[in-house]
């Protein structure tokens, strides 16, 4: 039974996945801020599998290596990192952009991976072994107005991916990068900061990604052959071309 642990598992993408893997006879550790959630997707989960929960904010460097070197013997070898947390805030134009979001965008999309997969990524060199999936986005590989500072990010996420790739190459660790388009969830309240009427006008009109979408691709990707390693898939709706080319019928 792989052991796979999860960033930011409490909602969208994260929660899905724990869902999907669940099903699948994967062991799960799963990470997040909010320590409710946690034990609510614990409660529901444990039945079908073994779990793990660790609360702790990705941005706390300290709390992230306590959290990760606290795994009990029974969940100390990680065969999966998915490397999921992530936030938008904000959609302004550089020149009035608000330093604040910028620092929480960089704090968790960059510094945080960062933090993680440093926890981790030493014992899977010990072992020759593991998988990396960085959950990306559209935005790391194109820029739209006003998304400099989240494009930017996604963007490092991008070439984190592939850095990690070569530099692991010979251990033996499979790392592959997964970048969604419009995925239907708590992302755009977020980056709205709860303007629940502007975030819900971001899926007018087509269809988007679920998360439910993004965990069937991520079980897909892990449980390729070993000798397979699926390194950069961009995945969106049939109705999304690019960024800001939408097939809306309103």
């Amino acid at each position: 039974m792989k052991t796979v642990l999860i960033t930011g598992a409490t909602s969208g993408i994260g929660r899905a996945t724990a869902i999907e893997l669940a099903k699948h006879n994967f062991k799960l550790i799963l990470c997040g801020r909010r320590e409710d959630r946690l034990a609510e997707l614990q409660a529901e989960l444990e039945h079908r599998t073994k779990v793990h929960t660790l609360n702790f904010d990705v941005r706390k460097k300290k709390a992230v290596k306590e959290a990760i070197d606290s795994l009990p013997p029974d969940f100390s070898k990680i065969d999966v990192l998915i490397n999921n947390a992530g936030n938008a805030h904000g959609l302004d134009p550089i020149q009035t952009g608000d330093l604040d979001d910028w620092d929480a965008m960089i704090d968790i999309n960059v510094k945080g991976f960062l933090y993680v997969s440093h926890a981790i990524i030493p014992k899977m060199v010990e072992q020759r072994s593991g998988h990396i999936i960085n959950i990306g986005s559209t935005a790391a590989k194109e820029v739209y107005p006003n998304g400099n500072v989240y494009c930017a990010t996604k963007h490092a996420v991008d070439a984190l991916n592939q850095g990690m790739r070569m530099d692991l190459n010979q251990f033996g660790i499979r790392v592959g990068g997964i970048h969604p388009g419009m995925v239907e969830t708590e992302f755009s309240e977020v980056r709205f900061k709860g303007d629940a009427e502007r975030a819900a006008n971001v899926y007018k009109g087509f269809q988007p990604l679920k998360p439910e979408d993004i965990a069937d691709i991520i079980r897909f990707v892990i449980t390729r052959p070993y000798h397979i390693n699926i390194a950069d898939l961009v995945v969106m709706s049939t109705a999304q071309a690019s960024s800001t080319i939408v097939n809306r019928i309103i």
